[in-house]
């Protein structure tokens, strides 16, 4: 899925870019969208990215260096990385004719060209959202060795049941 958008245009790597996020961060569609420059920081010397999540709550998560280095790509490119208080992700042409590619992406553009595209290009064909990507990077989280309580903070989830929902581990075929 991560190789599926093109290296070598700037909605590739724009689409690249929002796919590490999306699975290396387990943002929900909400959260990448409010994603500015500035939100990516150091902290303790390790980046971060600065999430405003459900409830005006900020949380802090430690940004995946290949993430990063999609992100860093695709801002070279798109030329915007100085507006740190504009959309992190953009459109790279306005399909309305009026020129502005200073907004965020729509909800909408992101699930139709990005991941159903991308998804289909993949081979991917089950039923394939945010949410699914979301579930796919706390499962992974976890297969990985981090304790449930990390991947309750990271996901910004007030109780640990909801994280527990997430946890996909036990309905693998191969289990």
């Amino acid at each position: 899925l991560l190789a599926a958008p093109p290296a070598d245009t700037l909605k590739g790597q724009r689409d690249r870019a929002i796919l590490a996020t999306f699975l290396f961060h387990g943002l929900r569609l909400e959260e990448l969208l409010k994603l500015r420059p500035k939100d990516m920081h150091q902290r303790q010397g390790v980046i971060h990215l600065r999430i405003r999540g459900k409830g005006s709550k900020t949380r802090y998560v430690p940004a995946h260096p290949a993430a990063l280095e999609t992100i860093d790509f695709y801002l070279d490119a798109a030329g915007h990385r100085q507006d740190v208080d504009g959309p992190l992700f953009r459109p790279v042409k306005n399909p309305s004719g009026d020129g502005d590619t200073n907004k965020a992406l729509s909800p909408s553009g992101i699930y139709h060209r990005v991941l159903r595209k991308y998804a289909k290009a993949a081979g991917i064909a089950a039923e394939f959202s945010p949410h699914s990507l979301r579930a796919t990077a706390a499962t992974n989280a976890l297969d990985n060795g981090a304790d449930i309580a990390q991947v309750q903070a990271w996901l910004g989830h007030a109780n640990i049941s909801t994280t527990r929902l997430y946890d996909r581990r036990r309905s693998r075929a191969e289990d």
